[in-house]
């Protein structure tokens, strides 16, 4: 694909290492870092079981967008499938949705790095550096997809390395000693503190809302199918290695925090990511992990100003979202589009000043509902999709969801499940009003807009066209 491509088409500028750092630095957010103190408040060692079996369901997720995604690779990709085997307004709905999603996420992130900044600078107010992050993100999106995939490739490696280290520093007291004076800690903190489930089943369940929040981005490679070079073969190698991945960086990262440092301890003593290295004498481990953590939160907002411009982009194509949108600039990049969600990110500049953080737990919940939404239309899609097909184009997949269908419908009672369980808590039930009131809102406009009554130009379908 040309960059001389007038105005209309996306440039494929990404390659196979960003795509594969990008998929697997979606899924290590500060939720890794922060999020998983309070996961395992609830759940206790337990937690393993919660981060395992939910890795499963997103790898399901993941195969069947991927499934979709290598037959057709558009931008906007969940929105357009959603578009083509649901209709119109499931389409319509989805990509408005996933942008607010996206918005709301960014929000919390860029108010993280305000906080993690004063480590630093106590004195320089929190919206100073969130208005700088956002800029600086929004910036690095206009310039050029390979600029935004650059820096997602080091953001993302940073936190990888970073917990590779932790694991094997932590493996080495676990088996050998080592920082702990040559005595081998073992794992007996695992079930020594009330068993392997101190709180229970109930107690695993009720963490789910956070550890499925922990993978909210992994949906990420899908976006990305527009401006992929070889999206076959990129697509296909990111998808089958998030399963791996999570269970090495989520599950062998918690498996030795808690083995080292009793479960209900974890938490209360700050980062148990600094509290391995400083035990091993790195004197400088709460400035290092700070600077990782911050990394995260910067990769967050990065990934999510690209993704929801794409969205807008897929949008405005369509006519459901203003036609500048559906523009780009002489780099390939949706340039409008970039631009309307760093300012709709604004307001989480200005909401530094007057929200209390209990806000910031709601945001949490309410970016969880729209994730659910989204990787449940996903599932809903690709089921819609194979009956679209004869049997002999089913046996002519390049790449199939396993088990498939009973893989899809365990998939879909899971997330209904994950929202069965957020009505159940104080704290995650404001968004069960949020997210459906979002849904009528955007139902409501769809139809008062009249945008059911188009008839898609021959223009419009040219552009989805790959």
């Amino acid at each position: 694909m040309s960059n001389g491509n007038n105005g209309k088409e996306l440039h494929r500028g990404l390659e196979e290492r960003h795509i594969t750092l990008m998929s697997l630095g979606a899924a290590i957010g500060v939720g890794l870092f922060l999020g998983s103190a309070t996961a395992i408040k609830l759940a206790g060692p337990g937690i393993l079981l919660a981060y395992a079996f939910s890795g499963m369901i997103m790898f399901f997720i993941m195969r069947a967008l991927g499934e979709m995604a290598i037959q057709k690779p558009v931008a906007g990709s969940f929105s357009s499938y959603a578009r083509d085997y649901l209709g119109p307004l499931a389409g319509y709905i989805t990509g408005w949705n996933y942008w607010f999603l996206w918005v709301v996420t960014c929000m919390a992130e860029i108010t993280a790095v305000g906080i993690y900044m004063e480590y630093w600078f106590p004195t320089v107010p929190r919206w100073v550096w969130a208005l700088a992050a956002l800029v600086m993100m929004a910036t690095v999106n206009i310039i050029a997809v390979k600029a935004y995939g650059e820096l997602e490739f080091w953001f993302a490696l940073i936190k990888i390395v970073t917990i590779l280290a932790m694991i094997a520093v932590g493996a080495a007291m676990i088996f050998f000693g080592f920082g702990n004076g040559g005595l081998a800690t073992g794992i007996s903190n695992l079930w020594e503190h009330g068993g392997l489930f101190p709180n229970g089943i109930k107690g695993v369940l009720l963490s789910l809302q956070m550890v499925m929040f922990a993978y909210l981005g992994i949906e990420m490679i899908g976006v990305t199918a527009g401006e992929v070079k070889n999206p076959e073969k990129s697509l296909a190698r990111a998808i089958d290695s998030v399963f791996w991945r999570i269970l090495i960086f989520y599950v062998g990262a918690l498996f030795v925090i808690m083995s080292i440092y009793p479960w209900q301890e974890i938490g209360t003593k700050g980062s148990p990511f600094v509290l391995t290295f400083e035990q091993i004498g790195i004197r400088g481990a709460a400035g290092i992990i700070n600077f990782v953590v911050l990394t995260a939160a910067l990769s967050s907002c990065n990934s999510g100003i690209f993704s929801t411009a794409r969205m807008l982009f897929n949008l405005a194509q369509h006519g459901e979202a203003p036609k500048r949108f559906g523009k780009v600039t002489r780099n390939g990049v949706p340039g409008m589009a970039v631009l309307a969600s760093a300012a709709a990110l604004l307001i989480g500049v200005v909401l530094n000043y007057v929200v209390p953080a209990k806000v910031f737990t709601w945001v949490t919940s309410i970016a969880t509902f729209g994730a659910i939404w989204t990787w449940g239309i996903i599932l809903l899609s690709q089921i819609r999709y194979r009956k679209t097909l004869r049997p002999d184009e089913i046996k002519q997949l390049k790449y199939k969801v396993p088990l498939f269908p009973i893989s899809s419908y365990v998939a879909l009672a899971f997330l209904a499940l994950v929202i069965g369980l957020m009505a159940y808590d104080a704290d995650t039930r404001i968004a069960l009003f949020i997210g459906p009131l979002w849904l009528i809102f955007l139902t409501v406009f769809y139809y008062a807009k009249g945008f059911h009554k188009r008839v898609p130009t021959e223009t419009e379908d040219s552009s989805q066209a790959v």
